[in-house]
């Protein structure tokens, strides 16, 4: 559990900083004040003013935030602030501010493969198996974890991705698989058994999950910790996408309405949209904290 933890804050940590380090350093290229540079909600542990910027360190490590001179559109702003506020802007670069977050996580991800790549060459998993179900039809035949698949009805795997091809089109038709165990070949023979998992994002990814997937890349080593940064990264970048008005998505959306319409969009509208998505937000946490929770306790 404590490795989880500690892998958990690694990762997220990551994530956090360099996708508010996207908004932050935007949003001072294009020459908008900001007032605080968060990593973490809550309560500051640590903070450190330079300039205008209040750089912290804050007491719940599951989000952070950079807080803008004139954010709010309905603040009340000092005239001498007006050439650093975010809203007084042209939309154009609003929208670059508030893209540039999702987009450092993609960046994050494109240098962390180009490091991998470098350091370790091509990444490729191999075909072994991990943990294996009592009940299942691997279980059932003999299949182990450990157990490395060399071939399936004769042709030669090489990687998990072969392995899964075969698998999946097989259709639930009988395959015979070979497989190293030890020093000995074993020659098995299963019929997979086709199953269907559901989920919104057809992916099982809540705190829950990647604390638990977190700790065991963190067990596997640091490349593999740090490959599953990039992975989560890009998942960021995409859920953060959405048009969801409390997401950078929705952000843009209105952003993208106002450089249409030539005006912004009204505060009551923002208001009300904003309360739906954070209704939406909290019905898909309720959803996939429910999924994940009957997964770990009923399963």
């Amino acid at each position: 559990m404590s490795v989880n933890i500690f892998a958990l804050v690694i990762v997220l940590g990551v994530l956090i900083f360099f996708h508010e380090l996207g908004h932050f350093l935007v949003a001072r290229l294009l020459g908008v004040g900001v007032e605080t540079f968060s990593l973490g909600f809550g309560p500051k542990i640590i903070s450190k003013k330079i300039g205008i910027t209040d750089y912290r360190i804050s007491a719940i490590p599951l989000g952070g935030y950079v807080k803008m001179v004139g954010e709010q559109p309905d603040a009340d702003l000092d005239p001498a602030d007006i050439p650093l506020s975010f809203t007084h802007k042209h939309v154009f670069k609003r929208i670059l501010i508030v893209a540039a977050g999702p987009f450092f996580n993609i960046l994050l991800a494109l240098i962390i493969f180009y490091g991998i790549f470098q350091i370790s060459g091509m990444l490729i998993l191999k075909p072994s198996i991990g943990e294996v179900n009592e009940g299942t039809p691997a279980y059932r035949t003999g299949l182990k974890k450990g157990d490395l698949v060399v071939s399936i009805d004769g042709v030669k795997i090489s990687s998990w991705e072969d392995m899964a091809k075969m698998i999946t089109t097989s259709k639930g038709n009988t395959l015979s698989i070979s497989v190293f165990r030890g020093n000995s070949m074993r020659i098995l023979d299963v019929a997979p058994e086709p199953k269907i998992f559901k989920n919104i994002f057809n992916e099982d990814m809540d705190p829950i999950m990647i604390a638990q997937m977190a700790g065991q890349e963190a067990r596997e080593g640091a490349i593999n910790l740090i490959f599953f940064i990039a992975l989560i990264s890009i998942n960021l970048a995409i859920l953060n996408f959405l048009p969801i008005p409390v997401l950078d998505g929705g952000h843009l959306l209105f952003f993208f309405v106002e450089a249409v319409t030539g005006r912004p969009v009204s505060i009551k509208i923002r208001e009300i949209a904003q309360q739906a998505g954070i209704f939406v937000l909290i019905l898909l946490m309720i959803f996939v904290f429910y999924n994940d929770i009957a997964r770990v306790f009923l399963s």
